[in-house]
């Protein structure tokens, strides 16, 4: 395999010679280029096929599905990367680690992670456009952060974002295996209402929107919806369990989640689904609000100004999509969460 700068042959981007060997023979177009120029993603390399960036023995070939030969010459150009459609803007991040691939940050409560209906500005990717500026690669043809997960608009916590093509494949890869057979853990802390009769157990279930309300997520049947599946550990019970030498009820919980799947509400449809909703969750725990009557004044002025659900993601292991380091991040309780835990040991 070789490759060397064309420049001729890129009026508009770098342009690379590349030669099928050996290995690519009898492979198509697009999957033989995938394993030329690895740095770059299939879906990408497809998209310039389609756009007439990809000669095949000095002919352009629009179509990703030609098989190529041992010997053949590919000429690939890639069009420079477009300016994203958000823009940019000066939102205050909280950085937690940078370098030239990847940025990990710790998201506030209340930023919305994506551009979407009713939030089109904003949001971390209009922040990050801002705060990455040109180190930014053209992730899928356009100069963007990589999304690869996402948190709710009030969950706070820690969030990995690519800055470059490569990393982004690295990271969705191992996003989509969930830590099954890679180093990826994601650890969040929630408060429940009640106290789960196992102190940790397993909660396999489908998950699908449901019809009746668009925003919120659902519990179906095995034959519906995608797999979901988290670990729970109740860390600590609210009262204890004993005090003052008598048995006393539990009001809440707080308890460590591990996903093993990502869907949309996860540990909010599954912590409902077992009967201990999240304290402040108006869309999974609106029959548990008069709970929050039961609780002493402090913990109630707590929740109050929690003004959320109670969900942090904690803990962020991955490895590193270009060096290879496995890489751990935790992050502390914001101080309204904490607050109200403080409440709630305190009963």
């Amino acid at each position: 395999m070789t490759a060397e700068t064309n420049p001729e042959a890129a009026p508009i981007g770098a342009g690379t010679l590349l030669h099928v060997a050996a290995e690519q023979a009898g492979e198509r177009l697009d999957k033989a280029l995938a394993m030329l120029a690895s740095e770059i993603s299939r879906a990408r390399l497809q998209q310039v096929i389609k756009e007439g960036g990809v000669r095949l023995n000095g002919v352009v070939v629009p179509d990703g599905k030609r098989k190529v030969v041992e010997g053949d010459e590919i000429a690939l150009v890639i069009p420079a990367a477009r300016p994203p459609d958000p823009v940019g803007q000066d939102i205050p991040l909280d950085v937690v680690y940078e370098d030239d691939h990847l940025i990990v940050i710790d998201k506030p409560a209340g930023l919305v992670v994506h551009p979407a209906g009713g939030h089109e500005d904003g949001t971390l990717v209009n922040a990050l456009i801002a705060h990455c500026g040109m180190s930014l690669s053209g992730i899928g043809g356009v100069r963007r952060p990589g999304i690869v997960h996402r948190l709710d608009k009030d969950t706070s916590g820690l969030l990995v974002v690519a800055k470059t093509d490569k990393a982004h494949q690295g990271l969705a890869k191992q996003f989509a295996d969930h830590g099954r057979t890679g180093p990826l853990q994601r650890a969040y802390l929630a408060i429940v209402w009640g106290f789960p009769r196992r102190p940790h157990g397993t909660i396999t279930t489908q998950i699908e929107r449901s019809n009746k309300n668009r925003e919120k997520m659902m519990v179906v049947g095995e034959d519906r919806g995608r797999e979901a599946i988290t670990h729970f550990t109740v860390i600590e019970r609210y009262p204890p369990l004993l005090k003052g030498g008598e048995e006393t009820e539990p009001l809440a919980s707080l308890v460590e989640c591990r996903l093993e799947t990502g869907r949309t509400h996860q540990i909010r449809v599954h912590m409902s689904h077992l009967g201990h909703p999240l304290l402040g969750d108006q869309l999974y725990g609106s029959g548990f609000a008069t709970k929050s009557s039961r609780l002493p004044q402090t913990a109630r002025d707590a929740l109050t100004a929690l003004g959320r659900q109670a969900l942090h993601a904690a803990l962020l292991g991955f490895e590193h999509p270009v060096t290879g380091e496995e890489m751990l991040f935790e992050s502390d309780l914001p101080a309204e969460f904490a607050n109200l835990q403080a409440a709630l040991a305190a009963l």
